[in-house]
């Protein structure tokens, strides 16, 4: 199943590379120039067509009702009473053809000259005639028989037997000028297929030329050429944000690249100074303080201090790596968030006993969340000791957790340094983000600690930030969401 789908999708892919855009724009700009023209054409053939029976309708009932009124009455005496005659020059001067029938379809009137014969059959069109007129509630009736119009009635002459006016209008003409439309149709098309190929192809260019240019310029940024402006080929609005869109994207690219290549210098340089202590020392050992108890002891714990330092680091460096990668999932249970502050804290509590700092905590109870134990817990210990690091000479440090309403509480750690620069602050959260200032760090770290909190809160969905003032210090932030005790 799997070798079927990735076969289908290769071939998938084949077919896409074979189709350009600029072919399918303009095939798709020439086919609907084409069926346009010869939609119009069929619309405009089948209106014509309509148009003039309904005209040809209306102008036979006129006619048909004259006729009728015409044929009933005694001939004029130019006609010399030849009822024949009058009627054949009805017909020439209405343009239509008429004919009376007696009941079984033979023609009374015209006859035919020296022939007391019919001429025609008009079998047919008679029980056409009768059908039509006996659906009617009229003594006359209008209908459309074969490639003519019909003036159908029931008449009486000389008070004897039943007769039917017969008047029939051609539709042999509309069917010429309907053969004409199409002929000039086929021609039309033909232009505008041409005429449409050459104005498609033209305007399928201009709309293709900005996206080989984007392509083009894609291709060098995917080279490592941040230089690169996709502004400059823009063809209304949405190339304009595509264009913006892109710019955003390769500016992302050279900071996480520029980001990269000092995260690489950064660890290269802090993986070689505990490696060369470690070796530095060990050799003083193998020369020196080998034999001598107190230097030996002392050397040791250089080594084995430097060489917990390069275990932190490169758990750092896991750790971030996974939680960027989302390899590492989220074990998510309700913690104690009062109490789990309180344990975090008493890892403090040496900084307090040896080196005089000073904690002042305000935590309520009862403060749940659904978590991940183990990572809001390093979420907690970093900006804690970021905040030991960098706090000022007073050595004090605030730690508070608050509700905020009925559905959040805020923890919040400050301290009282020199606070952070307003263009350090977007920079703060990079990794291996560290201050411009000096500052005597009694918290161990790898300078990967901020980067840690943010990659493990934005996993969570967690609000956080950090408000600073020059001269007043800093104050880091997390908003949790209140779920109830289990």
């Amino acid at each position: 199943m799997e070798r079927r789908r990735a076969k289908q999708k290769r071939n998938y892919r084949k077919r896409q590379r074979g189709t350009s855009i600029y072919f399918l724009l303009w095939a798709a700009f020439s086919a609907l120039a084409l069926v346009i023209v010869l939609l119009f054409s069929s619309v405009q053939r089948m209106v014509t067509v309509q148009t003039y029976k309904n005209e040809a309708a209306r102008s036979l009932s006129e006619t048909g009702k004259s006729i009728e009124t015409a044929v009933l009455s005694e001939p004029p005496p130019v006609f010399g009473g030849n009822r024949s005659e009058y009627i054949r020059y009805l017909s020439g001067a209405y343009d239509v053809n008429i004919f009376i029938l007696g009941q079984n379809g033979e023609i009374l009137f015209p006859r035919i000259p020296d022939s007391g014969t019919a001429e025609f059959d008009f079998t047919d069109e008679l029980q056409k005639l009768k059908a039509e007129l006996a659906q009617s509630d009229t003594s006359s009736v209008i209908y459309e028989g074969e490639q003519e119009y019909v003036y159908g009635a029931e008449i009486s002459l000389y008070g004897e037997t039943e007769m039917y006016l017969y008047v029939g209008k051609s539709l042999r003409l509309i069917e010429a000028a309907s053969g004409q439309i199409a002929v000039r149709t086929t021609f039309i098309a033909v232009f505008v297929f041409v005429l449409a190929f050459a104005v498609s192809s033209a305007v399928s260019g201009w709309l293709t030329k900005p996206i080989s240019e984007m392509t083009r310029k894609t291709r060098l940024l995917a080279q490592g050429n941040f230089d690169v402006d996709f502004h400059g080929a823009d063809y209304g609005q949405e190339m304009v944000e595509l264009a913006d869109t892109l710019n955003f994207a390769r500016d992302e690219l050279s900071k996480a690249d520029r980001m990269q290549k000092e995260l690489i210098a950064n660890v290269s340089h802090d993986f070689k100074t505990p490696l060369t202590m470690i070796k530095g020392y060990a050799s003083m050992i193998m020369e020196i303080s080998g034999d001598i108890p107190e230097k030996r002891n002392k050397h040791a714990q250089v080594i084995v201090d430097e060489a917990d330092r390069l275990a932190s680091l490169v758990a750092d460096v896991l750790d971030l790596s996974k939680l960027h990668s989302g390899i590492q999932e989220l074990k998510t249970t309700t913690v104690d968030m009062s109490a789990y502050t309180r344990e975090v804290l008493d890892r403090f509590a040496y900084l307090r006993e040896t080196q005089g700092y000073v904690f002042e905590v305000e935590i309520e109870d009862g403060l749940f969340a659904n978590v991940d134990e183990v990572k809001i817990g390093q979420v907690l210990y970093n900006l804690i000791g970021n905040a030991v690091n960098y706090t000022g000479e007073d050595k004090k440090v605030f730690v508070s957790l608050k509700r905020t309403d009925e559905t959040t509480f805020r923890f919040a750690v400050k301290d009282t340094g020199v606070g952070i620069k307003q263009e350090e602050i977007s920079t703060i959260w990079d990794r291996y983000y560290r201050s411009s200032e000096m500052h005597k760090r009694p918290v161990k770290g790898t300078g990967l600690g901020l980067s840690i909190v943010k990659a493990v809160l934005q996993r969570h969905g967690l609000h956080f930030g950090v408000e600073s003032e020059l001269g007043k210090g800093s104050t880091f932030f997390v908003v949790f969401i209140q779920t109830e005790e289990e």
